[in-house]
């Protein structure tokens, strides 16, 4: 045996190792994962019944949203339904509601918390419903990315875009340092505002933190090229970046993306292209670049549904987007004999959404007509300030 198969290697493992195999919590990610108190069983055939009683005793002091990606159970006692932005302004034109309880996941929470006024109390009905993109990008790898930018001599020039899937940290950096946010829809009207800030020849945008939406808007929908991005790893060293990459780049692409949406491929397109015929390809702009590109259609889950209630009867829809959606749409328009399938042949749901069940959704509303607040979401003053002032920059887009 050699030495350097005896000699063992002084590697301390990492927190987010330890995490993965169990020997550690993350109390940030692990909250929320034991309720004070106990859930109703998921078997309770009385849970809807219950959560119909919660709900009717609260009356206009609470107001649920549900987002499109919820399980059916949960959608059902959704007063309006939507996607992200969508909902946190449906919840700031409720001022009358106490209580806003967010079936969604957490950076949606911090969005509406942050929309509504100091009266209102915004409830997440399980504390661990994350998103992995949004927790791709963490306030410190932000702050040491800008280092990055500005030892490279070219922070000046940055303008930060962040997409609405971003924790309210996120959004208060942007807001702080003269970016906006933006939606799936109006990406591309962001960036244009963007790059309108300075000399549009000098201008670079750093888009946070969903690669895939970043590119496929610069490229498919501005006619930039692939050669004008490049992607910054917060895993390496200035990024995995040389400081001449960073000064010839236009747009800065946070190295994220979704778990849902990265799983489809261009496997994926040819493969139902081949099995069904005729299909109409219609995909979520979060998918990777070579799916947009071979998609006959690219939209945010708005642009989704409406495509799809204006679909002919009879036509052929293959779907890239979250597994919930794609389901209750399908059994909405088959009626009309709209065939309508999941774009990969693997089911995936969005793991972190569906954490909000049934359960957790009854143990809330009775909590909270029983006057016991629960899972309040609460973003911090300074916090707030900032991420308005981004959010409210997008508002004010043309």
């Amino acid at each position: 045996m050699t030495t350097a198969q005896t000699t063992e290697l002084d590697v301390q493992p990492t927190p987010l190792a330890l995490l993965l195999l169990g020997r550690e919590a993350d109390p940030k990610s692990e909250r929320g994962v034991e309720c004070p108190g106990d859930l109703p069983s998921p078997s309770d055939p009385d849970l809807v019944a219950r959560a119909r009683a919660a709900k009717e005793k609260l009356g206009d002091k609470v107001f649920v949203l549900g987002h499109h990606y919820q399980r059916d159970e949960v959608i059902q006692f959704a007063d309006v339904t939507g996607d992200s932005f969508k909902l946190a302004r449906d919840a700031a034109a409720r001022p009358e509601a106490e209580y806003i309880v967010f079936c969604g996941v957490h950076f949606m929470a911090e969005s509406a918390d942050i929309l509504t006024s100091d009266d209102q109390k915004v409830v997440l009905p399980d504390l661990a419903a994350g998103c992995s993109m949004a927790d791709m990008a963490t306030a410190e790898q932000v702050a040491e990315c800008w280092d990055v930018l500005t030892e490279a001599g070219i922070a000046d020039q940055v303008v930060p875009v962040s997409y609405m899937n971003s924790s309210a940290d996120i959004k208060a950096f942007t807001g702080r340092h003269g970016g906006t946010i933006c939606t799936s829809s109006n990406a591309r009207r962001a960036l244009e505002w963007a790059f309108g800030q300075g000399e549009p020849s000098a201008t670079k945008v750093l888009f946070l933190p969903d690669q895939h939406l970043g590119r496929n808007t610069a490229v498919r929908d501005m006619g930039m090229s692939l050669d004008d991005c490049v992607v910054y790893n917060p895993h390496k060293p200035n990024g995995g970046l040389t400081a001449d990459q960073l000064r010839d780049a236009k747009m800065i692409l946070w190295r994220g993306h979704c778990s849902v949406h990265g799983r489809f491929s261009l496997d994926s397109v040819n493969d139902v292209r081949e099995r069904i015929p005729g299909v109409n390809v219609l995909v979520h702009p979060e998918c990777r670049h070579e799916v947009v590109a071979a998609a006959d259609y690219v939209g945010s889950t708005e642009y989704i549904i409406k495509a799809l209630e204006a679909a002919p009867a009879g036509s052929k829809w293959a779907i890239g987007t979250e597994l919930n959606l794609v389901r209750r749409l399908a059994n909405r328009f088959a009626p009309e004999g709209k065939e309508i399938v999941f774009l990969d042949r693997t089911v995936c749901f969005c793991s972190t959404m569906n954490r909000i069940d049934l359960p957790h959704l009854v143990w809330t509303l009775e909590s909270l007509a029983e006057g016991n607040l629960v899972n309040r979401i609460e973003v911090d003053k300074e916090t707030e300030a900032f991420a308005k002032l981004a959010l409210e920059r997008m508002l004010a887009l043309p």
